[in-house]
């Protein structure tokens, strides 16, 4: 069956074949939060993005593979309800961006910055600052070496959905520092096919959310 990436809590996984990583897609909890196993194909390592919710799920759907990472995009809560369990049955370390490591339950082993690689197995993602939504969001940005540079796949939290950027608050500070990253360091930069992968709810491209970059700065949200 061909992915979709439309998943309900406690539903099943969703699956994505991309050269060297396969996507495990899985919403989880009372808020919808989206859960990202992600698999090197090569070696069989796994990274965890978001430990959102439902430990006992999430330790089923990791399975008897290493999780050799478990990657937090931002500090809300709803992000990291399960992290400390699941941590604790793998062992594997908690990565995320300096700026929200304080709001975490566990401490940060890998801090990451703007530009930085986070890797699994032999696969590598570009770390991606997008702040706003809070001060250290991240994304994760997989292009398989170059190989789908004209298609790459993005894992943004909550800093960009299908419809507009992540909550601000009604902070128009906030708001445009995260449209002006979201602009600069995403839709200028990669093409229209780039398939991102949302903090909760359904998947979209960057092509198709683009016409709506006036839209959204003009309503402010």
């Amino acid at each position: 069956m061909s992915y979709t990436g439309n998943v309900e809590p406690g539903g099943r996984a969703d699956v994505r074949e991309l050269p060297g990583l396969t996507i495990a897609k899985a919403s989880v909890g009372p808020y919808d939060n989206n859960a990202y196993l992600l698999r090197c194909t090569a070696t069989g390592d796994q990274l965890l993005i978001d430990a959102a919710n439902d430990a006992p799920r999430l330790l089923e759907l990791i399975g008897d593979g290493p999780l050799t990472r478990i990657v937090t995009t931002h500090r809300h809560q709803d992000h990291w309800m399960a992290l400390a369990e699941v941590a604790e049955a793998t062992g594997a370390p908690l990565t995320a961006h300096p700026h929200d490591a304080g709001a975490l339950p566990l401490p940060v082993a890998h801090p990451v910055e703007h530009g930085d690689t986070v890797r699994v197995g032999r696969a590598s993602l570009e770390v991606v600052h997008l702040r706003g939504h809070t001060p250290g969001s991240i994304a994760l940005l997989y292009d398989a070496g170059g190989e789908l540079a004209d298609r790459p796949h993005l894992f943004t939290g909550d800093s960009l959905f299908p419809g507009g950027v992540g909550n601000t608050w009604g902070d128009p500070t906030l708001f445009a520092q995260l449209l002006a990253d979201v602009q600069e360091r995403v839709f200028d930069r990669l093409p229209d096919a780039t398939w991102f992968y949302p903090g909760h709810g359904k998947d979209s491209t960057l092509g198709r959310e683009r016409p709506s970059l006036p839209e959204w700065r003009k309503r402010g949200w």
